[in-house]
């Protein structure tokens, strides 16, 4: 009997090997196979290109903070989660600020007076669209302003129109959120039946 136990074990330990061995097989040829399928995706990225990827990221730049992990019994809108969105705001106003100086700098860097008209129409087009995300970001930034005095009077964190607490998830996927997601909800509707 005990032979018999050695040999059953031995098969199994064979077998083991073998299922590792697939497995390592199988994954090695994923990971070939998903290199050479991103490696297609790639194209080459022209300079005018990345400073509109730049633009379009910085709007979410502000997602680079790591989340805040409430405690069990944790009172809402405590000290430690005022500076938390502080630092939040801050830095997004921070990041928006230093787009619109880049903005500035790359204007005035780019401007030339093309002979061809297609060439200046090109170049007055591409500023235009600069402009135009500018101007959202002007906007965004005056929200972050009115968000960090609101944060500062102690009525940040709650919702304008009934009161309640918005939520800390809510406020960390948008942080110059006013409202609460069913009063939000509400007002959505009311504008798309006036439209």
């Amino acid at each position: 009997m005990p032979a018999k136990k050695k040999t059953v074990a031995k098969k199994k330990a064979v077998a083991k090997k073998k299922v590792v061995a697939k497995k390592k097989v199988v994954a090695k040829k994923k990971s070939v196979a998903v290199k050479k399928k991103t490696e297609s995706r790639k194209k080459p990225v022209t300079q005018k290109k990345v400073s509109s990827a730049k633009s379009n990221r910085s709007n979410n730049d502000f997602s680079t903070f790591t989340p805040y992990e409430t405690q069990k019994g944790e009172e809402y809108m405590n000290e430690v989660q005022l500076e938390h969105f502080n630092s939040i705001l801050n830095s997004w106003k921070q990041e928006l600020m230093m787009e619109v100086d880049r903005t500035v700098h790359h204007m005035q860097d780019e401007a030339a007076n093309f002979p061809d008209p297609n060439d200046r129409a090109s170049q007055e087009s591409e500023f235009a669209m600069e402009l135009r995300a500018r101007d959202r970001e002007r906007k965004l930034i005056k929200k972050i302003d009115e968000s960090i005095t609101m944060l500062e009077s102690g009525d940040y964190g709650y919702c304008e129109q009934c009161g309640i607490e918005i939520g800390i998830r809510r406020l960390e996927a948008r942080p110059t959120a006013n409202l609460c997601i069913d009063c939000k909800s509400l007002d959505e509707i009311m504008e798309k039946s006036r439209s």
